[in-house]
């Protein structure tokens, strides 16, 4: 194993209380019993920068002993979620503080709530976003799935972020095996990309370095969205992993179906890092053609390949500043070719990795998949929730 630190995902569990309209884990939750343990969470390597993921991470009821032993492992750790299980959330940052939490808020009031299919969903997260700050926690932010339907709340809803003092992400929709999606896409690719444009220059317009980088990202995302090749390569499997609720290790999460590399609750870390079937994962990663555009394997990228987006940043703070030119999205050839007529939007269609009858995966053990007979994945979901809170009496779900 490379002795430098790695940068880590931890999804935690498959089990999700939300309804997202551009995400299906919902349906196909992990059983409880099958999830990772303590013993696996020791097994880990040393990281610079671990985020805790899901399904919905709060889920989990012990989830502050897992986060008490990353710490012992990783220099930062950021916890996405809804958002939903304030409680649960305060109790975890009082006792770390130096956390970061990501709400995931996928624009207003209204539009949060139709696409994540949550009761008031909405004011749960910023009101727990809210407590935070009250409480002093530095870390705190938003993140946002840019689509069709929220792409004009995209702009102020990161004013909303920016008058609160706090972290503003954003992805753009994609499908694969985690997201349990194939039909994921985007219809008004100008809309959206304008949408876009707009944050870019806000981004550039302020006086944080690390906006200006962010705006860079957000170029990315128009790009991606046309369906281009990624701005920068993609290292993942190399100094970055995934490991899921069973214990697999993967390149990432934005694969078709799960890339296996090895299972740490079979094997040490350095079995499974240094393994011939780790090896193959990474020949498929040097062919891989999905051309992602996510913070997990951009963040690692701008890092290792920094002077490619430090030029971009340098050179639009330079148009911004001295001659007054704002970002524009046709600065991007495909987006004047598609304005222009020289692209279609089939072909373009074509450029995505949206497979309209394509059978989707989900990437769940036998067992986890054995469960769902009989029952939905929503039932399972709503029944191990009720469980957890019948003895307390609490509605914090």
């Amino acid at each position: 194993m490379a002795s430098k630190k790695l940068n880590g995902t931890v999804i935690v569990t498959y089990r999700c209380n939300a309804r997202c309209s551009m995400c299906s884990r919902y349906k196909c939750p992990s059983k409880p019993e099958e999830e990772l343990s303590i013993e696996t969470i020791r097994k880990l390597p040393e990281m610079y920068f671990t985020n805790i993921t899901g399904g919905e991470p709060f889920i989990r009821t012990d989830l502050k002993e897992i986060v008490r032993e990353l710490y012992k492992k990783s220099d930062r750790i950021v916890i996405s979620t809804n958002g939903f299980f304030t409680d649960r959330i305060l109790d975890l940052c009082r006792e770390f503080p130096d956390i970061g939490i990501r709400i995931s808020i996928e624009g207003l009031e209204n539009t949060n709530n139709e696409i994540r299919g949550l009761p008031d969903g909405f004011n749960k997260g910023y009101t727990t976003l809210e407590k935070l700050v009250g409480m002093g926690m530095k870390d705190v932010g938003f993140g946002m799935t840019i689509q069709d339907k929220n792409a004009p709340d995209l702009v102020p809803l990161y004013k909303l972020s920016d008058r609160m003092g706090m972290e503003f992400a954003t992805a753009s929709l994609h499908n694969s095996f985690y997201f349990v999606e194939a039909g994921n896409i985007i219809h008004d690719r100008p809309m959206v990309a304008q949408n876009l444009e707009t944050l870019i220059n806000e981004l550039l317009s302020s006086r944080s370095p690390k906006k200006w980088f962010r705006a860079y990202f957000n170029h990315g995302l128009i790009n991606y969205i046309y369906g281009q090749k990624r701005l920068l390569p993609c290292d993942m499997s190399f100094d970055t992993f995934f490991i899921d609720p069973y214990g697999d290790v993967m390149p990432c999460n934005g694969t078709k179906d799960k890339e296996v590399m090895g299972n740490l609750n079979e094997q040490t870390w350095e079995e499974l890092w240094n393994s011939e079937k780790a090896e193959a994962v990474r020949k498929k990663v040097r062919c891989c053609d999905r051309n992602c555009w996510m913070i997990g394997s951009v963040s690692p990228a701008m890092h290792k390949y920094i002077w490619s987006p430090a030029w971009w940043v340098i050179k639009h703070k330079f148009l911004f500043f001295w001659k007054k030119k704002k970002y524009s999205m046709y600065e991007n050839k495909i987006a004047r070719d598609y304005r222009d007529g020289k692209v279609s939007r089939e072909e373009l269609d074509r450029c995505s990795t949206c497979e309209r009858n394509a059978i989707v995966k989900d990437g769940l053990s036998t067992a986890s998949r054995e469960q769902l007979k009989g029952r939905s994945g929503e039932e399972i979901v709503e029944a191990d929730l009720a469980k957890q809170f019948e003895y307390d009496g609490r509605t914090d779900r």
